[in-house]
């Protein structure tokens, strides 16, 4: 974490990280009030729109890429809730289209590159994600096909994992220690958007899909709650399909010492206008929704905490 700035009453938003050619601007922020109001952390590591020119100049179709490639203006919502419920609150700033930052850093295709795979990187094959073309630099969409103008660089790829990955990882996994540490556990909502989704089955499509990888990343109370309250709102919600969680909460979770994660998918036509370009009639009513679904959750997680052994804040130290 670099730049402390002076915030609102009670919490600091501290800036870190950088985004290369981007004339400072900082690859995330974090607001996390001391000492905590709630137990969770919400993060959105998709929704960044701090493109500089040179990459622009790179893609084929940059205004459609973009908005294809964005969980458009999920950081607005995370804004929103965050000040609601008192939540911690960390966003990219940094496009999905620079770096995934829910991707490995191991997880490129280097078919993409002018000099392909390094030497130094031995027999490594590129998982599933980077083979689809949604990799840790995204390379092609479906409907759209290949995103860029021109093979990149390695040291482009150096630039963004240092500069932007590895900062936005650590400041995460800092700020869910301090909140266990407080708390005895702590809850990271990792935030994103899907397009809308078809029927299935004859049933009305789900506007959320949670992700908890099958069960593994966080205590099976928060998923019955987050459950209980979508049924009381009339909300159709599935689970782990088809978006069960990627990196990020493969990083982070370590529900067996109290760092429990879920992934929340949010259909972007609820929110949105009907381009799903900007916010809409939605928008209002769904920060109420999600500010609802915080507290339920932070409650239980607070609950998780009382129960906790108290030696796992020192034994992540």
């Amino acid at each position: 974490m670099d730049t402390a700035v002076p915030p609102s009453s009670d919490s600091t938003v501290i800036t870190g990280g950088t985004v290369p050619g981007g004339q400072g601007q900082p690859a995330y922020s974090l607001r996390l009030a001391d000492p905590s109001a709630v137990p969770v952390l919400i993060a959105v590591p998709h929704a960044g729109r701090a493109y500089p020119g040179s990459l622009i100049e790179q893609m084929r179709h940059p205004g459609y890429a973009a908005l294809r490639l964005e969980d458009r203006y999920v950081d607005l919502l995370g804004e929103a809730v965050a000040r609601e419920t008192g939540a911690a609150l960390l966003v990219a700033h940094a496009p999905r289209a620079m770096i995934d930052l829910n991707r490995a850093p191991e997880d490129v295709d280097w078919e993409m590159f002018a000099r392909g795979k390094p030497a130094g990187v031995g027999s490594y094959t590129p998982g599933l994600r980077a083979r689809s073309g949604l990799g840790l630099i995204p390379r092609r969409l479906p409907g759209l096909g290949e995103l860029w103008k021109r093979r990149h660089e390695e040291a482009e790829l150096a630039a963004r994992i240092d500069e932007i990955h590895a900062p936005y990882h650590g400041c995460l996994a800092e700020s869910l220690v301090t909140l266990r540490a407080r708390w005895g556990a702590a809850l990271l909502i990792d935030l994103h958007s899907m397009p809308p989704l078809g029927l299935r089955e004859g049933q009305p499509p789900p506007e959320f899909v949670l992700g908890d990888r099958f069960g593994t990343t966080c205590h099976g109370a928060l998923v019955a709650n987050c459950f209980g309250y979508f049924a009381e709102q009339r909300r159709a919600a599935a689970h782990n399909r088809p978006y069960a969680g990627g990196y990020v909460l493969e990083r982070h979770a370590a529900p067996d010492s109290g760092l429990h994660a879920l992934q929340l998918e949010i259909d972007r036509s609820r929110y949105l206008d009907g381009r799903l370009a900007e916010p809409g009639a939605g928008f209002d009513a769904m920060v109420e929704m999600l500010s609802g679904l915080v507290r339920r959750l932070a409650g239980e997680v607070a609950e998780l905490g009382r129960g906790a052994d108290a030696a796992w804040p020192q034994a992540a130290e």
